[in-house]
């Protein structure tokens, strides 16, 4: 694979591997380098990637690598990674579609509630579903990508979508 490979990767899965990189980081900031991050690391590793066997979920787990090990030095040194606002765009277009305020602010508040206690899951449960919703992988890519069996994915989406659930059903909806 060469660099001319690299940019229709970049073309093809760009937004998905971006889309992932901010919920995993919950910063902008911080999800462009490690969007940057996991495109340089994939131009390391352009051997390595096979056109034909999943590579959103190489880049996706490419990503989830970095990530972790960041995660490790912040640690190391005692650091606390910032926390900004999450990127409000998909909230902005549902937000189009409501005919009144009320509704737009109920879509809001619901928001809010999923993506934190999506953000309160462990990471084992949190990354795959991360994945598959937000970088709209497969189970099986998802299985490719972080080198897990198939139902082992099955199983922590399952289990994440019942904390979450576990999480909603005490919440009123308006």
């Amino acid at each position: 694979m060469d660099n001319i490979d690299i940019d229709s990767l970049v073309m093809l899965y760009g937004k998905a591997v971006y889309g992932f990189c901010l919920r995993l980081v919950k910063d902008k900031d911080n999800a462009d380098d490690l969007y940057q991050e996991t495109f340089l690391k994939a131009m390391e590793m352009c051997n390595k990637i096979d056109k034909n066997n999943n590579p959103k979920g190489f880049l996706i787990s490419v990503a989830v690598g970095l990530w972790k090990n960041n995660r490790r030095k912040y640690a190391r040194r005692q650091r606390i990674a910032p926390e900004g606002e999450l990127n409000e765009d998909m909230v902005n277009i549902m937000c189009t579609n409501m005919s009144t305020p009320e509704e737009i602010v109920i879509l809001r508040e619901r928001c809010a509630v999923i993506r934190t206690a999506a953000d309160k899951l462990n990471d084992k449960l949190r990354i795959p579903l991360y994945m598959y919703y937000t970088a709209e992988m497969s189970v099986e890519e998802i299985a490719l990508a972080l080198r897990i069996p198939k139902g082992t994915v099955k199983s922590r989406l399952h289990k994440a979508r019942k904390n979450l659930k576990n999480v909603l059903e005490g919440y009123q909806y308006g």
